[in-house]
């Protein structure tokens, strides 16, 4: 399992920087990785992992939302001023909405887990077209 661990690492660290160098968000990169990796195409990883699999996307998806939150610059915000916080604060509003009013529909949530999946991906989206926007 440590092997296996080990491999997902070292992989998607390395299609990361490939993605990167083509001008892709590293993320794509890990996520080819995994796909590759992973049962349906190579079936290189231990049997344990796929056990574990559902922690390490949740541990993956709070790396994710730290690293976008963290990557935010207060003063590079205040530079690209009022036009990148329309672009933050109008496309998360409209997904929020969006997932209160649609989810409970489609996925048979309730309106508060809805919302808060919502609030998620309103945090996501923004935070990362914030960052590639201003670099």
């Amino acid at each position: 399992m440590l092997t296996s661990l080990a491999f997902i690492f070292l992989v998607g660290l390395a299609m990361g920087s490939i993605c990167q160098k083509l001008k892709l968000p590293r993320i794509i990169g890990m996520l080819v990785t995994g796909i590759v990796l992973g049962p349906y195409i190579l079936d290189l990883l231990d049997p344990s992992i796929l056990g574990i699999s559902a922690d390490l996307r949740k541990m993956a998806l709070i790396i994710i939302l730290l690293k976008a939150g963290l990557s935010l610059d207060l003063a590079d915000l205040k530079k690209a001023g009022r036009s990148a916080v329309m672009m933050a604060f109008v496309p998360a509003s409209f997904e929020i909405v969006g997932y209160i009013v649609f989810a409970p529909m489609i996925l048979g949530v309730s309106r508060v887990e809805a919302a808060v999946m919502g609030a998620v991906l309103g945090a996501v989206s923004p935070a990362w077209l914030c960052q590639e926007w201003l670099a």
